[in-house]
């Protein structure tokens, strides 16, 4: 036991190792960064948390607007899903959407766009609201910009199928259907859309009360890189 101190001693100095690392890291990164780590500890942003999710989460993009990507040290492909989040972000607050109604996310994949049904579409129908056409207008501007394609996921409560639709599954995908096909008939080419419906199966939060339900009947709009279809399942 004569030798133990020296595995304290051990222990110890990679501990100061590791902190005069971190305020080194920090001591590089820029204030408009740091505002958005700490916005993202302390819980003040709010992000797509769903674990069934293929798009994952990037803590950054829900503070996009205080961050520069020429500060980070990021690959091109991050600065660019960056850089379309923050115009995703800056399309939906000129259209004044609700940020509890809506949400963005992003990995290696693309960048994801989560929509509450209710502010596109007339209750238990797939009709567009004025609302879902401003929606699909900022959709159709990412997509001519950066060249992309386009995954466009229906999800469906557990309730608001009645009476109009059978279930779920024929109301969630009507709606990634109308979505579809208002984008197809604006000029975007349908090689480059794909649609799926969920229908209640993959709740983005649990519980039958009616803030649940209302987060959960949503829609879903993946952007991404063309050649990722022939390496990653982005459904």
């Amino acid at each position: 036991m004569a030798g133990a101190w020296k595995v304290a001693y051990a222990d110890f100095v990679t501990a100061m190792m590791a902190f005069f690392l971190l305020l080194w890291v920090l001591s590089s990164v820029s204030p408009e960064t740091k505002a958005g780590l700490a916005a993202y500890f302390k819980g003040e942003l709010q992000y797509d948390s769903s674990a069934t999710s293929p798009v994952s989460n990037n803590p950054f993009l829900q503070n996009t607007a205080r961050i520069s990507t020429d500060s980070l040290r990021i690959s091109e492909n991050e600065k660019s899903h960056i850089a379309i989040a923050q115009k995703l972000q800056q399309m939906l607050m000129a259209d004044a959407i609700p940020q509890s109604a809506s949400g963005i996310s992003a990995d290696d994949v693309g960048v994801q766009l989560r929509v509450n049904s209710d502010a596109m579409f007339q209750p238990g129908s797939a009709a567009l609201s004025p609302q879902g056409v401003k929606v699909l207008g900022s959709v159709m501007k990412i997509l001519r910009e950066y060249n992309l394609y386009l995954v466009v996921r229906g999800h469906a409560d557990s309730a608001e199928a009645q009476p109009n639709y059978p279930s779920g599954w024929e109301l969630s995908g009507a709606r990634a259907a109308a979505a579809l096909h208002y984008l197809t008939t604006q000029g975007i080419k349908p090689t480059t859309l794909r649609g799926i419906c969920y229908g209640d199966t993959r709740p983005y939060k649990p519980g039958i009360d009616e803030a649940s339900k209302a987060a959960n009947r949503r829609v879903e709009f993946v952007f991404h890189r063309p050649e990722v279809m022939s390496y990653s399942v982005v459904y």
